[in-house]
Formats: structure tokens, sequence, C-alpha cells
């Protein structure tokens, strides 16, 4: 197993990136929670990592904090919850709203998340009580620096682009950004705006 990874940030076009290791480009899937913290491209960054294997393909999913990946881990263990879902969770909550959620019972939130419908939000709810770790504050940075977007497309394109790959429909993707002010915001300003937007 991959505990975490360790290299130079080559490329990110959410809710992908890659990084480069020793001259070997590693593809990882990572949630937008993770890509609000990335540095700039040629730095190097750490992700903690969790890998799926199936018959077609092995996928790599990193995070930016070791709470981020239990929660993952935790969350796919849900009936009817994969990867994909779970990733689109944590992009459209923090671990701490999440938690809030679960100690609220609060299926409209979960609701609001692309692929999350009224069954398999109650069925979280119900299901991740008990089960979630004890929440550790001191596993979340403080504030959450963002980077200036160096990906050639335009920021706008990408976030629509990203949106779409993490459940929402394209013309839903369109919607949420065309509703935003873009000028001037990178492709992780745009997302986030566009999913703190939908959760209204």
């Amino acid at each position: 197993m991959i505990g975490f990874l360790r290299g130079k940030l080559e490329q990110k076009s959410p809710p992908q990136l890659v990084l480069d290791i020793q001259g070997v480009g590693y593809e990882v899937e990572a949630p937008m929670s993770t890509f609000y913290t990335l540095p700039a491209l040629g730095e190097v960054v750490k992700l903690y990592t969790h890998l799926v294997i199936r018959e077609d393909a092995h996928i790599l999913f990193g995070f930016a904090s070791e709470t981020e990946r239990l929660l993952f881990r935790t969350l796919i263990k849900v009936n009817g919850v994969g990867p994909k879902l779970a990733l689109t969770i944590l992009s459209g909550q923090s671990v701490a709203e999440f938690y809030r959620c679960v100690a609220d019972n609060d299926v409209k939130a979960l609701v609001r998340l692309p692929g999350v419908g009224q069954k398999t939000a109650e069925r979280l709810l119900v299901e991740m009580r008990g089960r979630l770790p004890e929440l550790n504050d001191t596993s979340f940075p403080a504030s959450v620096n963002l980077s200036p977007s160096m990906i050639v497309n335009s920021p706008k394109q990408e976030a629509i682009t990203a949106l779409c790959a993490l459940g929402y429909k394209n013309q839903d993707a369109v919607r949420m950004v065309q509703s935003i002010d873009t000028i001037d915001k990178s492709c992780e300003d745009i997302i986030r705006l566009a999913l703190r937007g939908a959760l209204k």
C-alpha cells in the first residue's frame, strides 16, 4: 500500500493532479478541499494516499491531511458509496462540515451534493454515526492559501470541467460558474465559490 507521495507538482486539473517523483509521473485524484491547499506548479507537495484497485485500473486518491483520508476510507465502507461519491462529498464539504451534518442529522445539506439522494443521505447519517473517528482540530490548517492557477485553459472552463468530473451535469456546472464573477479568479477560487453557492 502506498501511504503517501512527496514530489513536484507537475499538473493540476481538478479533480486530477500529477506528481513528479524522481522522474515518474503519478496521476492522483483529489477532492477540492485538497486542491485549495496545493502550492504553485513546480513546488513540492506531500499527499496522503489511498489506492483503489479495480479490474481495469489502479486509481490513486490523494489528500492534504490524514483526517481527510480517514474520512474518505470511512465513507467508502458505507453501502452504495464508492470512491467517486466519497470524493464528491469531500469536495462539497469540509471534514468539519460533514461531522456537523452527522451530528445535526442534516439530511438536506447532504442531498445538495451531486449524486447524493435522499436514501443515500439517510444511510450516510445512520451508518456514519459511531464510525466517525474523533475529530482532531489540529488536522486542519488555520488558513487556506490559494495559489495562482497555472492551467493553460481558462480558469472558468477548467472549473466547469472539474464540476462535471465531480458529478454535476454540464448545464448545472455552467449555470453555477456563470453566476459567479470569475474575473481575476483562479480555477480553485471559482470551484470553491460555485460549490459554496450550490450548498446554500
